[in-house]
């Protein structure tokens, strides 16, 4: 127990105590099952909770005692009491929310998965003016993203290569100190495979060096593809500990510089007149690339119907909602066996980004994001990525992988029928007044508490609730339940949000989350708050329940 004072006016103070809660009535009346009745809970008592209630079948006696050793208060004890156990339930370390182990089939084409995907990985902040680092890089490949991109430029001899967003202010960052930082992080996160997506306006002469120094850099964690064309995409698995190239040709480049120059405020008119006397690549560096790459040159349609060898397309958010309205199915089947990549339009000069589920429900792997932005959209990108142990592969729905027996594809504009419903509850949080100063949310009182909670998914899903509101109170309980009834589960991200409410101005942020619904764990689970850059909170938890009907 503590006080928090609050001076008002500067002329008197207001005292608060801050009491932590007792366990929910539904803890309670679990211990108590659990138990069978008694005071305290056995190893075995716990296994069987934890097997019954949590749905963990694959723990063991072993796994029950050792829980019961990090968690007891008091050494002598040889069981949980209720506190112990309302302790346990709060521990994000023993009772996470999520599976934290790779687990999806890995053996399948990159094809089949979703890919976390950066887009000018190398801005530090807005498209126009920003620096250019290796640090945004080094950032992206801590949180686990699978794919970096790189745009490259001669530098001002024409001699070397720089990584900059051409014809902006950009400040620019060679090439070969982004390759190094590349090297050093590509596999902190994750094993699985490294892709850096070039897009480069270079001449045949500064291609080669690239080639070199790629080489030089990377050496062996370098995959060189055994064949120019390719009809199926290796997998994950064969590609562990291995870094991949994709690009497209000069001539694709200057094709598209018009259009390009447009969406992106960049120009490419530099070096065309030389590279379209001369578009042949370098050897050295086509033999380099892994998954070819392009940009539509006629009508979009034709792009997606074209049949042979593998690749991958790009597309900008608006041409992909424009794809997705005329030609759905022709989106979809594409993406069964070709790469789609997404990114943002041109006018995101802040590094916005756009709602990602536009192109996961018609199976584009490569949604890009400006790492670098915040917001909503970009929490929904880590929420989806928080699946399958982190590792930056998520494997698609087998309905966006197969045809159906009329040759059909999924549409994510149909209405399905409920497949089933995932009923939440919130009972408290807590860790603000650890996290944070007694003055950050009110000036004169403790903070009023609010939980928004929603479903990102596809048009039938989405769906919106909230919390009534606690007012002063540091440790707020709630202790109300939702339920949100799901046509498509596998597609769905469940996403938390706490407000601080302020009957004068926008409400204050108090932490958020995202969840992918396929990978929650039921029963009562410990769930930890982000930041609005999607850095963890050292204390800031809620307690909530996840169950399926």
């Amino acid at each position: 127990m503590a006080t928090h004072n609050y001076k008002v006016f500067s002329c008197f103070n207001r005292k608060f105590t801050i009491t932590e809660p007792k366990p929910p009535p539904d803890v309670q009346k679990a211990f108590s099952e659990f138990s069978d009745g008694a005071s305290s809970m056995s190893a075995e008592h716990l296994l069987r909770f934890l097997a019954e209630h949590q749905g963990e079948v694959d723990c063991t006696v072993s796994d029950s005692e050792q829980i019961l050793q990090q968690s007891r208060k008091e050494d002598g004890e040889t069981g949980f009491d209720l506190h112990d156990f309302f302790h346990f339930l709060q521990e994000n370390d023993l009772n996470v929310p999520l599976k934290s182990q790779v687990h999806h089939d890995m053996n399948a084409p990159i094809s089949h998965y979703f890919i976390y995907t950066g887009h000018n990985s190398y801005l530090t902040g807005n498209q126009l003016s920003s620096d250019c680092s290796d640090a945004p890089i080094i950032k992206a490949l801590q949180r686990g993203v699978r794919v970096i991109e790189l745009d490259l430029w001669p530098n001002s001899n024409k001699d070397d290569i720089d990584v900059v967003h051409g014809r902006t202010l950009t400040t620019p960052v060679s090439l070969l100190r982004c390759l190094k930082s590349i090297k050093e992080y590509a596999f902190v996160k994750s094993q699985y495979p490294l892709v850096i997506t070039l897009e480069d306006h270079l001449t045949p002469d500064l291609q080669a060096k690239v080639a070199k120094m790629a080489t030089q850099v990377f050496g062996e964690l370098l995959h060189y593809p055994q064949t120019d064309s390719l009809t199926e995409f290796p997998s994950p698995e064969s590609l562990k500990g291995r870094i991949l190239i994709s690009t497209k040709p000069p001539k694709e480049f200057l094709e598209s510089s018009e259009k390009e120059s447009a969406e992106e405020v960049s120009s490419l008119r530099e070096n065309a007149d030389e590279q379209r006397t001369d578009n042949k690549r370098a050897p050295e560096y086509k033999r380099l690339i892994t998954i070819h790459a392009g940009k539509p040159k006629g009508e979009i349609q034709d792009e997606l119907k074209a049949a042979g060898n593998v690749r991958r397309l790009s597309l900008s958010e608006q041409a992909l909602e424009k794809a997705s309205e005329s030609y759905g199915a022709d989106v979809v089947r594409f993406t069964h066996n070709n790469i789609l990549r997404v990114y943002p339009k041109g006018t995101r000069l802040n590094s916005s980004n756009y709602k990602p589920h536009i192109g996961w429900t018609y199976g584009a792997q490569m949604v890009a994001f400006n790492m670098q932005g915040h917001g909503k959209s970009l929490w929904y990108m880590q929420g989806m990525f928080r699946s399958n142990g982190g590792c930056g592969y998520v494997k698609k729905p087998n309905f966006l992988i197969q045809k159906g027996p009329q040759d059909e594809v999924f549409d994510p504009k149909i209405a399905l029928p409920v497949k089933k419903t995932l009923k939440v509850k919130v009972y408290l949080g807590k860790g603000w007044s650890l996290d944070f100063s007694p003055s950050d949310f009110d000036s004169y009182s403790p903070p009023d508490f609010y939980v928004k909670v929603c479903i990102v998914g596809v048009p039938a899903d989405m769906i919106k609730k909230k919390t009534s509101v606690i007012s002063n109170n540091w440790f707020p309980v709630w202790n109300e339940e939702f339920d949100f009834p799901l046509t498509v589960p596998e597609l769905a991200l469940l996403g938390i949000e706490v407000r601080e409410d302020d009957k004068h101005q926008k409400d204050d942020f108090g932490g958020q989350t995202c969840l992918p619904v396929s990978e929650l764990k039921s029963g009562f689970r410990s769930v930890p708050l982000y930041d609005e850059k999607g850095d963890k909170y050292k204390s800031v938890k809620l307690l909530m329940r996840f169950q399926f009907r």
